[in-house]
């Protein structure tokens, strides 16, 4: 199992709607945290961007700076082998992102994706387990 730390930002009327979806796609893969599912942590913000020619933006217009109150958000994503049968975690981690780019209102998704390291932690189960 591979643990990964995924962050986009959203236009705030869009976010839950989002989430929800990658929620219910994604039931054993996004946003579970042991006994907890739909985890997210999501924090306001103001993003900026110009439309370039050949952009078609879901907000604002081509050439003229844009500013959007925004939504961080960052989720937690688990891609085991069952997941990602046909070719190991990367596949696994690009249905995710395939998803998001599928479902979220703007043409260009703002995202990072952060690999995280396997530490021993404490399980829902409260033992001390190798995988968390």
């Amino acid at each position: 199992m591979q643990s990964f730390k995924l962050v986009f930002f959203c236009p705030v009327a869009s976010t839950q709607a989002v989430l929800r979806h990658l929620f219910e796609q994604f039931p054993r893969t996004v946003g579970r945290i042991g006994a907890y599912g739909g985890c997210a942590f999501v924090s306001r913000g103001t993003g900026q961007f110009v439309p370039l020619d050949g952009a078609r933006p879901a907000v604002g217009a081509v050439g003229r700076p844009e500013f959007v109150e925004e939504d961080r958000v960052e989720v937690l994503v688990r891609v085991s082998a069952e997941d990602s049968a046909e070719g190991g975690e990367r596949v696994g981690m690009r249905r995710v992102l395939d998803e998001l780019r599928r479902v979220h209102p703007y043409e260009e998704v703002a995202f990072d994706v952060y690999r995280l390291e396997d530490f021993l932690c404490r399980s829902w189960t409260r033992r001390w387990i190798r995988a968390c």
